[in-house]
């Protein structure tokens, strides 16, 4: 039995797994640049960052690497109505643009914007429940969007500026 656990183990380390949540960062030291700080995107980001062992520093002198949220909006937009005029489905969109970039000014994360798009369904009959949807679809959508820019930092490198001005 140990042995089987022994070879599984093996096995698992081989081909590259790791926990999720648990990923190796090409940088140790991070300053990050937002229009709110505060917002709840940045708080989640900033979780997960020192979950994996990330310094978030107060001046990006002292950062390898500065991470520039340039935009983060949730949106709602209406996307049927019904034949009374009344909505009866709404598009939720969670844009996020950012770049990267370290004290020489050397590009990381060429400025992108990543787009979030999730659709329900809706009835006024049901307005709280309907509310109570809507923000749940906004914080998954928020937890996707941490978890696609933790993976574009974690295969962040910085670009030579050769290669980018041709």
């Amino acid at each position: 039995m140990r042995l089987l656990i022994v070879a599984l183990s093996l096995l698992l380390a081989a081909c590259g797994f790791h926990l999720r949540g648990d990923t190796k960062m090409p940088f140790e030291k991070l300053y990050i640049i937002a229009p709110n700080l505060s917002s709840p995107l940045i708080t989640e980001l900033r979780s997960n960052l020192e979950t994996n062992h990330v310094t978030l520093v107060n001046s990006p002198e002292q950062a390898d690497m500065v991470l520039d949220i340039v935009l983060d909006m949730p949106e709602k937009q209406i996307l049927t109505l019904g034949g009374s005029g009344r909505v009866s489905e709404f598009q939720l969109r969670y844009r996020v643009s950012l770049r990267a970039y370290d004290n020489q000014q050397r590009e990381w994360l060429p400025a992108d914007e990543l787009l979030m798009n999730r659709d329900y369904s809706y009835d006024d009959t049901q307005l709280l429940a309907k509310q109570a949807e809507e923000a749940l679809l906004f914080q998954s959508m928020r937890s996707d969007m941490v978890q696609q820019i933790m993976r574009r930092l974690s295969i962040a490198r910085p670009r030579s500026t050769e290669a980018s001005h041709p």
